[in-house]
């Protein structure tokens, strides 16, 4: 029994060993994906990029920003001559070049909109420490439009000198995604660009919500006039108008509910069906409609038309109604449904076998009976009808001339065919312009999808997809039936709902893929046509899983029923189902189709809408699905389709929309100098930083042979405070942090000399400044100074000479960098040349130098994330000034209303919960909708410039109970006055809790 256990073992450890590096592979596959640093795919830039030529195919640059890269490098090397140029171009090059990888999101920790960027890209060690050994004194020119001069030239200086410190900063510790590892992995870039497929092949597709609420959604058209309106018709009878915003006109397009059969039952297949604007819609107005109708309990199919009101674009006439043709219906099943005009300007109309199960009508059934119009697609002329007849026949339709065959027939032996397109033609060649797919529904085996031709004969009843359904009409000679493209059988689906080829713009992957899918099955589907075969390829379509989908407003799960397919003015393709396959359920909801891989270059596909004269309300639209974003990481697959509750639930949250502020500017105060006659002090300033990790790194002391620079040193305490912006709630903590900046104590020698010549003397340039005064800014407290030991070795005491400066008390100076250049007297080596570059940068504020006491232990990462902290509900609340009925603000002045405030803990007036004066009282608002461009609208209020980051979920402090929730679905352009301005939901009304007060960090 023991030899028999210990060669089982020997069987199985290989083959587990042999799974954990696949199970790896795979995890780290799906860890990160190509992406922008603006949040989008990668593109193929329209002209080639003549600087970072590696990213001329495939990136994230366009001409315009590979231009501005180029500027920058050549800024940075005429700090060198010829030597210096050949040993640190490369470097600079690549690191700068990083920003048009295809994955430059990764490289600079982008990928999460929670966190803070990188200033620079994840190195990889190795080549990390390659450039440290040659030019690793770069490091301050490239840092130096990052921010502040003076705030990075001490953090540089000290990671220049310290090998694990300077690469500690720019290491990315994933290996196989840091440069310039990234580019080599053949595993990663083997199908870069290209659609992502999952392990089955299945393509990996996103959505964006467009519309919802909606009852059994049955159609989707736009106008193309120009305005890129899009008009959506439900089952009940309704049809809505939608502009290019994604706003909906209150008024309906057409309201033909009382005309309507249906009813609420789920797969009631009568009803409102279909709607097709005339192609010269700005010059004939007309539209046409089909749909389901009693008259004198007799159910009939009618086509009818419509003409648009003279003084409204966005409204039919229903006065206007004009029947164009009324079919007998013997069932109330397969009534067909499609109405489209050809490239040839005719109306086709597509009509069911007439019901029950296989077209049991006649000898032949109806679909075989060229004397009848069930079965068959339909052509009709309705130009030029207003006198006569509704409808003329084209004199080329195929059965005109036949004996007891109708002259509308178009073509033949369809079953229930159920959504229809036609091909715009590739957007360079236009191949493929002008042809007709047809979904077409079957009966127990089969679903089929055809391409229409004139006069052509689809099988039905005699054939089902390829196989005999009627075993003796199919074995007839004369049936000389078309077979469809494709067919699948009811293990995949037991519906089809035809879709469109796309030939949009925005996805150039897509561009020549026909993509349809099952209402029953809820399965999206594609086909790829084999130019030379003629034959196409089938590929499944799935919902990306969460990286994949990581992109803004995209989600990656949808309702099952998917009753329709559209497509935009644009060519862009959409879908519409319903989590309740009803007539009166509003479940229904309409999905833009997405491909994350890649996207087109900027600016290719800018559309500027006509512009829309609106008679009524419009009403925003609002997406309830959660985005990919702001979920949590999850180690489950998500389901291609989800079948959805139709009971009555509370409201969805809407999604947390989080703007990434740009890094922010630790702010450090240091002793200034003063007169003799003076007493010098150190100013502590409590400091907000909201942020969402912690990275930390350790002091390391310089070598002993580092050289050293005059400078003199204070003590700073900065308390940091900061939440997380997780998805679930947590309770924020108060951790108090104590953070430095070094000076350059250092003797230059070689290029340091040139390099930190060229930083020093942009320094010196920058003018003494006082920090402005605002009207809501705490007075800085000050408390008296102690020194301490630098963190290199203690300067020499300064000259007796040396000058000071006389400072008002809110003054900060930049007096010792002046000096700096004058110490830079090492001699360097031969072949670097001393000429500085010149910069319009202009810094916000003066330098500022601190250092810790030797024996504390530094923790600092240039551009690193801090613990999330918060402190309590506690609400920093301004004096308010007496009235009799009246709130006042400081000196006495009355409150307008829509007046905000900021409400921190910590009393701090650049960030804090946003409160909002409306009636008289204080009240918060929530996070649903509110961006970077409501939280600029808060701060210019205040006296701000702009908002540098908007925090969700409470993150700046909870109200209490007794303060009201007064704005939700805040959704603002940027440059109102006040909230009140911006769109919104009612004063009082809100479907939120104090849990989701918003807060802003000004600057």
């Amino acid at each position: 029994m023991t030899l028999q256990t210990c060669s089982l073992q020997h069987v199985l450890v290989p083959h587990l060993l042999l799974l954990v590096p696949l199970l790896l592979l795979q995890a780290w596959r799906g860890c990160c994906h190509p992406q922008c640093l603006d949040y989008k795919p990668p593109f193929e830039p329209r002209q080639p990029l003549a600087f970072c030529k590696d990213y001329s195919k495939f990136g994230c640059c366009d001409l315009e920003k590979d231009d501005e890269i180029s500027v920058k490098f050549y800024t940075i090397m005429d700090n060198f001559d010829h030597s210096g140029y050949m040993a640190c171009a490369k470097y600079i090059r690549s690191i700068l070049c990083q920003e048009c990888s295809p994955y430059a999101a990764h490289l600079y920790d982008a990928e999460d909109a929670n966190t803070p960027m990188r200033m620079l890209p994840g190195l990889c060690g190795d080549y990390c420490s390659d450039y440290w050994q040659q030019c690793r004194y770069t490091l301050s020119l490239l840092l130096e439009d990052s921010g502040s001069p003076q705030q990075y030239a001490n953090l540089t200086a000290t990671l220049e000198e310290d090998r694990r410190k300077f690469c500690n900063f720019l290491e990315l510790k994933d290996k196989h995604y840091c440069y310039p590892n990234v580019l080599t992995n053949s595993e990663l870039n083997a199908n870069l660009g290209l659609v992502r497929e999952d392990p089955k092949g299945c393509l990996e597709l996103c959505l964006q919500e467009v519309a919802n609420g909606l009852r059994n959604p049955v159609a989707m058209i736009h106008a193309n006039d120009g305005t890129h309106r899009f008009f959506v018709a439900e089952q009940l009878g309704y049809v809505w108008v939608y502009l290019a915003n994604g706003s909906r006109i209150d008024r309906p397009f057409l309201n033909l509910t009382r005309a309507v059969l249906t009813s609420p039952w789920s797969g009631d297949e009568r009803g409102f069906l279909c709607i097709a604007l005339h192609p010269r819609i700005t010059t004939v107005r007309k539209a046409y409609v089909y749909y389901s109708v009693s008259v004198n309990k007799e159910e009939r199919i009618r086509i009818s038309e419509f003409m648009l009101l003279t003084h409204d674009d966005n409204q039919l006439d229903h006065s206007s109604e004009r029947t164009i043709l009324e079919v007998v219906e013997p069932a109330s099943n397969h009534n067909g449904g499609q109405l489209l005009f050809g490239h040839d300007g005719y109306l086709y109309i597509f009509i069911g076998d007439g019901g029950r199960a296989g077209d049991p009508f006649g000898k032949f059934g109806n679909s075989q009976n060229k004397s009848t119009l069930l079965g068959k697609v339909l052509r009709v002329d309705v130009d030029n009808n207003d006198d006569g007849a509704p409808y003329s026949i084209p004199s080329d339709n195929p059965f005109l001339r036949e004996k007891e065959a109708r002259p509308e027939i178009y073509a033949y032996g369809v079953r229930n065919m159920w959504r229809c397109s036609i091909d715009r033609g590739d957007p360079a060649t236009g191949r493929g312009g002008g042809r007709m797919f047809c979904g077409d529904v079957g009966q127990n085996k089969y679903e089929e999808v055809d391409l229409i031709v004139k006069g052509g004969n689809y099988g039905w009843r005699a054939k089902e997809g390829f196989s005999c359904y009627d075993r003796k009409l199919c074995h007839n000679s004369s049936l000389d039936d078309i077979l469809p493209i494709f067919a699948y059988p009811h293990k995949l689906g037991k519906s089809v709902t035809g879709g469109y080829i796309y030939r949009g713009c925005q996805m150039p992957n897509l561009n020549g893929l026909y993509i349809f899918g099952d209402f029953m099955s809820g399965r999206l589907m594609s086909l790829k046509e084999n130019v030379t075969s003629g034959e196409w390829q089938y590929n499944e379509i799935c919902m990306g899983r969460d990286q994949t989908c990581r992109f803004p407003k995209l989600i990656n799960s949808y309702f099952k029923y998917v009753i329709s397919f559209a497509e935009d003015e644009a060519g862009e393709l959409y879908f519409l189902s319903t989590g309740s396959p009803s007539a009166t359920a509003r479940a229904g909801v309409v999905y833009k189709i997405v491909d994350p891989s890649r996207r087109a270059a900027p600016g290719k596909c800018s559309v500027k809408p006509s512009p829309v004269k609106i008679k009524g309300k419009l009403i925003h639209f609002y997406p309830k699905e959660e985005f990919v974003i702001n979920k949590q990481p999850t180690t489950t697959a998500v389901p291609t389709t989800t079948t959805r509750k139709t009971t009555k639930t509370p409201r969805r949250k809407s999604p947390i929309i989080i703007i990434k502020p740009p890094m922010p500017t630790r702010k450090t105060l240091r002793k200034m100098p003063q007169p003799a006659t003076t007493a010098t002090a150190t100013t502590t300033r409590k400091t907000t930083l909201q942020t969402t990790r912690k990275t930390t790194m350790r002091k390391t002391s310089p070598p002993p042979t580092a050289p050293t620079l005059k400078a003199t040193t204070t003590t700073t305490t900065i308390k940091t405070t900061s939440a997380t912006t997780i998805k679930p709630p947590t309770i924020p903590t108060t951790h108090q942090m104590t953070m430095a900046t070094t000076p350059a104590t250092t003797s230059p020698t070689g290029y340091r000399t040139t390099v930190m010549t060229a930083a020093f003397s942009r320094i010196a340039q920058i003018p003494i400044t006082t920090l402005p005064t605002r009207r809501h800014w705490r007075p800085f407290q000050y408390s008296p100074f102690t020194t301490s030991q630098p963190l290199t070795s203690p300067p020499p005491p300064r000259s007796p000479h040396t000058a000071s400066l006389k400072l008002p008390q809110t003054a900060l100076t930049s007096a010792r960098y002046s000096e700096r250049p004058e110490a830079l007297t090492t001699p360097r080596a031969p072949y670097w040349s001393q000429k500085p570059t010149t910069s319009g940068y202009k810094p916000q504020r003066p330098p500022i130098n601190t250092t810790l006491p030797k024996s504390q232990e530094v923790r600092l990462w240039l551009g690193g994330k801090l613990e999330s902290a918060g402190e309590g509900n506690q609400v920093y609340k301004r004096p308010q000034g007496r009235g009799r009925g009246h709130k006042r603000g400081r000196g006495g002045r009355r409150l307008r209303v829509g007046s905000v405030r900021l409400a921190s803990p910590d009393g701090l007036s650049d960030r804090g919960r946003v409160e909002i004066f409306i009636r008289g009282e204080w009240g918060t608002v929530c996070d649903d909708l509110f961006t970077s461009k409501a939280g600029t609208v808060v701060c210019r209020q205040l006296g701000f410039t702009t908002a540098l980051a908007v925090m969700k979920r409470a993150a700046l402090g909870e109200a209490d109970r007794s303060v009201r929730i007064l704005l939700d679905d805040v959704e603002c352009e940027g440059g109102e006055r006040s909230l009140l301005e911006c769109k919104r939901s009612r004063v009082g009304k809100h479907n939120c809790s104090h849990g989701e007060d918003v807060g802003v960090i000004c600057g």
